[in-house]
């Protein structure tokens, strides 16, 4: 068998389908974007991987493929398929967040941390915020969700912190807009490490059971932030890591 019957019969047994015309083999990954491998030694062998805009075979299209890595073998053909795959997993369930497509987190207003796109944030309760983090595990998409408690002051720290920073700065008037915001959040990550407290919710590989898990920690919000206590010593950096199933706690 050649190296792309090989990945063919591979990707087939992982359910994924592909074909081949004449020298490139075609596995699409959504209706827009494919993988394209093209064989650079059948001996060894090796193969180009590209990205591509998905087209029918029967046009004469330009994909303007991006090459992206090379494989040298039928597993990391595989292997490359899936993380990708994972990628546009972890691409669909941030923009279910950020636009609330399901009931159970219509309530919930997510954004986007502007210093890092894989995490989307939603104020809850007075002064919470739901935090999920999606990222690419072992070929599969991962939410790690955390609920942190900042404090009913943490506005007005952050508003000095930003203050003076605005001091040290020649011409605030100069700034652009993304040079304002990355400011802003620059100071309240550092405000927020020093008094938030945090429960760890948990990572879910599963989109619907990380809906539901949202749905009840957004019902929960002013229960849980009543509970914890946020910091008002400055001198301690490091946030407390409460266990929301109680395995931290201890006797008496």
């Amino acid at each position: 068998m050649s190296f792309f019957e090989d990945i063919a019969s591979a990707l087939d047994a992982e359910g994924i389908e592909s074909r081949v015309n004449d020298d490139v083999m075609f596995v699409p990954i959504t209706s827009d974007v494919e993988i394209q491998f093209v064989e650079i030694d059948p001996i060894m062998p090796a193969a180009n991987v590209y990205i591509a805009a998905a087209a029918a075979p029967e046009l004469d299209v330009d994909f303007e493929a991006a090459l992206v890595s090379v494989v040298f073998s039928v597993e990391d053909a595989v292997r490359t398929v899936a993380e990708h795959v994972a990628t546009d997993q972890v691409v669909t369930i941030l923009r279910d967040l950020l636009e609330s497509t399901d009931e159970r987190i219509a309530d919930l207003t997510f954004l986007q941390d502007p210093l890092d796109p894989s995490v989307v944030i939603a104020d809850v309760a007075d002064s919470s915020q739901l935090i999920v983090e999606v990222t690419v595990q072992d070929a599969q998409p991962v939410a790690a969700v955390t609920f942190a408690t900042l404090g009913s002051e943490f506005e007005e720290r952050v508003g000095e912190v930003v203050d003076e920073l605005w001091d040290e700065v020649d011409d605030p008037e100069e700034l652009s807009d993304a040079e304002r915001e990355r400011i802003f959040y620059e100071a309240a990550a550092e405000i927020g490490a020093m008094t938030e407290e945090v429960l760890e919710l948990g990572s879910f590989s599963d989109p619907d059971r990380l809906f539901d898990v949202l749905s009840l920690a957004a019902d929960h919000a002013e229960d849980w932030e009543s509970q914890l206590m946020p910091l008002d010593d400055f001198e301690d950096d490091e946030p407390d890591v409460y266990d929301i199933f109680g395995e931290d706690d201890e006797e008496e």
